[in-house]
């Protein structure tokens, strides 16, 4: 069996995120089946310029990135309404040549209960917009305090430290599942 490949990307550029935190303690928790990977490269994206034919190097990286993998988790906080400009930036850059197109992505939103609800919406427009597939079975949110964060910058609260692995193995979990059949239609009636 292979084993799937997420690569994790947090929505904010701030080194004591909640959001970096909680990707950080995926990636610190995966274990030998899951491997994971972390896209550290959103400062070094220039803004999205339509119809740039030359991509830059920061560009190309991202699209080898997400090439190599299976599927997506995204952990981002919101800003003025929506998800960071630099996220939006991002993604934007994947539009062109489908990078997201039919890939599983989901989301884990650790704001405060009542926070983040625009960011996931906004989130969501995007990557469904990108056509990605997303993956309701490893979305939700798993609420991460500054107080959750060890000295190590990884969640210490044993229950959202759980529930953030159980997300990355829900999209783990749908990429490895075999695909459906097809059915075969017969147009000779």
């Amino acid at each position: 069996m292979t084993i799937p490949r997420i690569l994790l990307i947090s929505g904010s550029t701030r080194a004591a995120s909640t959001n970096t935190a909680a990707l950080r303690t995926i990636a610190a928790d995966a274990g030998p089946d899951l491997e994971v990977s972390w896209y550290d490269g959103l400062l070094d994206l220039p803004p999205f310029i339509p119809g740039t034919e030359t991509e830059p190097p920061a560009v190309e990286a991202l699209h080898r990135q997400l090439a190599a993998v299976d599927a997506v988790l995204f952990c981002t906080p919101e800003y003025a309404g929506m998800i960071p400009g630099s996220l939006k930036n991002l993604l934007e850059w994947t539009i062109g040549n489908g990078d997201l197109s039919d890939k599983p992505v989901a989301y884990v939103n650790v704001a405060y209960e009542g926070r983040g609800e625009a960011a996931v919406a906004t989130l969501r427009t995007v990557v469904g917009y990108a056509g990605a597939e997303i993956v309701e079975a490893a979305c939700g949110r798993i609420t991460v305090l500054q107080s959750d964060i060890g000295p190590d910058g990884l969640v210490s609260n044993p229950e959202a430290r759980a529930r953030l692995n159980a997300a990355a193995r829900a999209l783990a979990e749908h990429v490895t599942r075999p695909a459906e059949p097809l059915t075969s239609v017969n147009l000779n009636n």
